[in-house]
């Protein structure tokens, strides 16, 4: 047994924690959850624990059933809104095969692989998310109109607004998780807020934001108010994105920086953003899962819609940030087409694919994009080269279903599923009558 099993067991005993919940993420980023005793956890760090992976979305398929669950010591943390006495503690868990070999369909380890092959060339991947949601008053059902807990707007300062007692109770319980707050504030539509977690490696980050979104629901519960991380869930208010901001590291080295080049970028950062755009259309079916997703891309509010990138340019779907001359470290980017519902770890092994592609083909970057781009004529868009995203889910699994980069990235299984769920939920969505269709054709037709 290593000292990291060993120190999980100790606190266990000395917190008198009764119940260890080990999480695990299906292939469409709904956490999964089962309680394991004390009595159990050496056995579930020597051998793993058995479930039927059947059951779970993209997992595996019915004759090869049975799936192990092995926790991951590293994560290990006391669940804080179970109490102090009694309490319960959470570890994320790898899925293996009954045989002890990874899952291929497991979305920890599709990441984990993309981020071993990034290691082999010498990098590490950071990672820093900006993450929207909404907080609502419970609606009386799902047909029910949906009423913010407040009208602020954005960075709004509300005297004895229930969002700041919300975001304080959220950041309190995160940082008592070892999840550290950079910022948080108010968004710019009502309700709508936004937390933004601290540079942390790939895997870490995707592991920190599935304990997010969990802990904002629990807080929310508490308050009782909810909170959603749908992409748009009102028409006429901004949509939740989760822009993140990205970094290679070789060594203790930031891989993207280059004093003296424009904007300090170095060639590697200038085509891992040339492959992020070579390859954007490809990867949006992941980054933006749901048909919703596209409500918000193609709804304006900063919202990326077009292929582009540019120096603080919030319209461009790669942004270069303000650097900061001689804090080499401080160099990124930031992606802004994620939303808030995305499978964090499928998401994230997919960008870093297309950033590398860039790098190992030597993409060349194109000219930045000055303009406002929601501003300019399709005519003027054309004329600078600039394309736009898949407008719906089904154009965007259209592009996908070609793509190399994301089949090999995802795995044959889960790129499968992907596209398998994808198309049901488009079929689905699409055979429905609307109250829009309704409101304008029953009287006139």
């Amino acid at each position: 047994m290593d000292r990291q099993q060993e120190f999980v067991l100790r606190t266990v005993e000395e917190r008198d924690i009764r119940f260890i919940r080990l999480w695990f993420t299906d292939v469409l980023g709904m956490l999964k959850s089962v309680a394991v005793a004390p009595a159990e956890l050496e056995s579930a760090f020597a051998e793993g624990i058995g479930f039927d992976g059947s059951s779970i979305e993209g997992l595996t398929r019915v004759y090869e059933a049975d799936m192990i669950a092995r926790p991951d010591p590293t994560t290990f943390q006391v669940l804080p809104w179970r109490g102090e006495r009694h309490g319960t503690a959470r570890m994320f868990c790898d899925i293996l095969t009954p045989d002890g070999e990874p899952s291929l369909a497991d979305s920890r380890n599709v990441l984990k692989r993309a981020l071993a092959k990034a290691s082999d060339k010498g990098f590490t991947f950071y990672t820093h998310p900006e993450v929207e949601f909404y907080l609502f008053n419970h609606p009386a059902d799902a047909s029910s109109p949906l009423v913010p807990v407040d009208q602020g707007g954005y960075f709004d300062h509300l005297a004895r607004g229930s969002t700041h007692d919300f975001r304080r109770a959220a950041i309190t319980m995160l940082e008592s998780m070892g999840i550290s707050v950079e910022f948080s504030h108010h968004e710019a539509g009502p309700g709508q807020n936004e937390i933004d977690l601290r540079y942390a490696d790939a895997l870490t980050t995707a592991d920190n934001l599935m304990t997010f979104r969990t802990v904002v629901k629990e807080v929310a519960l508490e308050q009782g108010v909810f909170a959603s991380f749908m992409p748009k869930p009102m028409a006429d208010q901004p949509g939740s994105g989760m822009h993140t901001h990205l970094s290679l590291f070789e060594g203790d080295r930031n891989a993207f920086h280059e004093p003296g080049a424009q904007f300090e970028l170095s060639k590697t950062a200038r085509s891992f953003i040339a492959g992020l755009l070579v390859h954007a259309a490809e990867i949006t079916a992941i980054t933006n899962q749901y048909v919703n997703s596209y409500k918000r891309l193609w709804g304006g509010a900063e919202a990326p819609s077009y292929v582009c990138w540019g120096h603080n340019n919030r319209s461009a779907l790669v942004r270069v940030p303000m650097y900061k001359p001689g804090k080499g470290n401080s160099s990124r980017i930031e992606y802004r087409a994620l939303d808030s519902a995305t499978n964090p770890y499928l998401a994230y092994a997919v960008i870093l694919a297309a950033g590398l592609k860039g790098i190992e083909e030597g993409y060349e970057l194109p000219e930045e994009t000055e303009d406002d781009v929601w501003e300019l004529t399709d005519a003027e868009r054309r004329a600078l080269g600039i394309k736009p995203l898949p407008q719906s889910l089904d154009a965007a699994i259209q592009i996908m279903e070609t793509s190399e980069l994301v089949a090999e990235t995802l795995g044959e299984h889960v790129f499968d599923f992907v596209l398998r769920n994808k198309r049901q939920e488009w079929d689905a969505y699409r055979s429905q009558v609307t109250p829009f269709e309704l409101k304008r054709f029953l009287q006139v037709l």
